[in-house]
């Protein structure tokens, strides 16, 4: 709530004058006085703006020229935005039990002393990401969408696998869990020399499945995963994917691929063709989009970016001052 009425003081207060310092309408006007023994005192609106400029001002700025500008730049992504928040902090309520021990950890580790300040803030900063992500899809040129498109889009392709599960529990010794994925992995080379040494590959295959896979939910499909693509799987399975697209139509792995479930042997089918670039463009936007936001300091970049656009400019010399202080902190940072 602190925070809020600070803010709030501040947002009334400030006036874009041609000075280097506004002054306030009420500027000598008294906000506070004191009287004792025939002695007269007062806080002026003057002297309360230079005391929360000087302790709050800062952070007042950068939360009132983020509002303005994200809340204007993107307001169609508002809702989702307090949408996301608002999930967030559900989350962190169940997670910690209740309302009164999240506000605890709150008031503990961040300067926020309310729920609703600390919701605000996860609206703010998910608006902030997406602004950046937004800046950072400028960047993305034809050529690296071309690129993209011939070395990593693929067409979806259809493998069969068999899956080995070590026999490893958790109170094994380490070479007790040694020797239950050797043996695993023994299995899956004999897996590999029994089709090496067949004719009829994916008949072999498909009886090998029955044999050995201890994976219950493809079983009965002859070890069927269907057609399959990045991104269909989590990311723990991309050595999996990698050694289908290294594989052609009718090949088989003949080395162990490792995933989290154990160790595969995996039969390509076929693969279908890709789809054209003029239908996945957006798409492939997205994701070089969210590769440039791993490098370098892009957000600090789109902050100067959307202020540019804004064509925003701090009249008060020190919360100016601040300001660049804040931003040259920020790069530093990134790097």
């Amino acid at each position: 709530m602190k925070k809020k009425i600070i803010l709030s003081m501040l947002c009334l207060f400030l006036l874009c004058g041609c000075g280097k310092i506004p002054k306030l309408k009420n500027g000598e006007e008294a906000v506070i006085t004191f009287a004792k023994d025939g002695k007269k005192h007062k806080i002026s609106a003057d002297d309360l703006y230079q005391e929360l400029k000087n302790n709050f001002g800062l952070e007042a700025t950068v939360k009132l020229i983020n509002s303005y500008i994200l809340e204007n730049e993107f307001a169609s992504y508002k809702e989702k935005a307090e949408s996301d928040a608002k999930n967030y902090m559900d989350g962190l309520i169940e997670a910690y039990g209740d309302e009164t021990k999240l506000l605890e950890a709150v008031q503990s580790n961040t300067n926020y002393s309310t729920l609703e300040a600390y919701q605000d803030y996860l609206y703010l900063s998910f608006m902030e990401t997406h602004a950046t992500k937004e800046y950072a899809k400028t960047l993305v040129t034809d050529k690296e969408i071309d690129a993209y498109y011939k070395d990593e889009v693929k067409g979806d392709v259809e493998i069969y696998h068999i899956l080995v599960t070590p026999k490893v529990t958790d109170g094994m010794k380490d070479e007790e869990k040694t020797k239950a994925e050797d043996t695993a992995k023994e299995t899956i080379n004999k897996i590999i020399k029994e089709l090496d040494e067949s004719k009829d590959k994916l008949d072999t295959f498909k009886k090998l499945v029955k044999k050995y896979t201890e994976d219950e939910s493809t079983k009965s499909k002859d070890g069927n995963l269907g057609y399959i693509n990045y991104g269909d799987l989590s990311d723990k399975y991309d050595e999996l994917i990698d050694a289908a697209y290294k594989l052609k139509d009718g090949e088989y792995s003949k080395s162990i691929i490792t995933t989290e479930m154990g160790y595969h042997v995996i039969y390509r089918k076929s693969i279908k063709e890709k789809d054209k670039l003029k239908d996945i463009k957006d798409e492939i936007i997205e994701s070089l989009a969210e590769r440039k936001m791993q490098q370098g300091n892009l957000a600090v970049d789109s902050l100067k970016y959307y202020r540019k656009l804004y064509n925003m400019e701090i009249i008060d010399s020190t919360l100016n001052r601040q300001y660049g202080i804040y931003l040259n902190n920020l790069a530093n940072k990134g790097n």
